[in-house]
């Protein structure tokens, strides 16, 4: 089940704020009077935590709402970019201010660019989806209005194959140890951007095979492990009111939800490409 912690802080915050600012209307100087008569009056205590909790709660809710937000890679789907394990920061406005919880723009500030790695919210493969809404991640590969195929392992965008060099032979680690002996690739997509990509000894899922026409307002994504990734080759195109926000650093790498595991201090501060 998803946690929707953006409404969980925007409750709060509501309510510690409500609650401060009633006290503050009505009560509060009712308290200071009876001091000043002498009398020991005590601050409740709902209010005496919601005024130390509300200032941190909301700049919380501003950063995550409207700055930078956290993610957990969970999955294999954007090795070799993204490991499992990674904890990674989504840059909040580089595509619009959104509100949070209702997640309405406000303000344009940009659009995705082909080769931005994205968060978005999964738009599901039906209604009985239960992973729909979830966030996930992957690589922006079309634009609205592109022409995009996928065929013999082969990307092709606007009719054009993408370029892509074998780099060698991949050697995984931790949890990515399933993925050793793949071959690594950097590929050139259109207009100058690069990155690393997997393929399996074995050939792809020839479900993942097809053509589209990315429509207005949507974009295709493309996992960079192309053969262990559900993309928009499965599940369609990401509307752009599902944009969360674009991946730029990983900040720590660690084995195990809670971080039990091995850490890999070699990735912090690693931007994402």
């Amino acid at each position: 089940m998803k946690i929707d912690l953006a409404l969980i802080l925007t409750v709060l915050a509501a309510v510690t704020g409500l609650i401060w600012l009633l006290d503050h209307l009505f009560f509060a100087r009712q308290r200071r009077l009876m001091r000043d008569e002498g009398e020991e009056v005590a601050e409740p205590t709902v209010v005496e935590y919601s005024r130390s909790l509300f200032p941190v709660i909301f700049a919380v809710l501003l950063l995550r709402s409207f700055v930078a937000e956290p993610f957990r890679i969970p999955s294999s789907s954007m090795m070799p970019t993204l490991l499992v394990g990674d904890f990674i920061l989504v840059n909040k406005f580089a595509y619009g201010l959104r509100l949070p919880v209702l997640n309405s723009k406000v303000l344009a500030l940009g659009e995705p660019e082909r080769g931005d790695v994205v968060v978005f919210r999964y738009p599901g493969m039906g209604p009985d989806d239960e992973n729909a809404g979830m966030d996930y991640i992957k690589r922006v590969v079309g634009l609205p209005g592109d022409r995009v195929a996928f065929r013999d392992q082969t990307l092709f965008i606007n009719d054009r194959p993408v370029a892509k060099t074998a780099a060698g032979v991949y050697v995984g680690s931790g949890r990515g140890r399933e993925m050793t002996g793949a071959t690594l690739y950097q590929v050139e997509l259109p207009g100058g951007r690069s990155h690393a990509s997997l393929e399996a000894a074995r050939f792809g899922d020839p479900r993942g095979e097809g053509s589209w026409v990315v429509e207005p307002g949507h974009y295709f994504v493309m996992g960079d492990n192309r053969d262990h990734s559900l993309d928009s080759r499965y599940w369609g195109q990401v509307p752009e009111s599902a944009l969360v926000g674009k991946a730029f650093v990983i900040w720590l790498n660690c084995e195990g939800w809670f971080c039990t595991g091995a850490f890999d201090y070699t990735r912090i501060g690693d931007t994402i490409r």
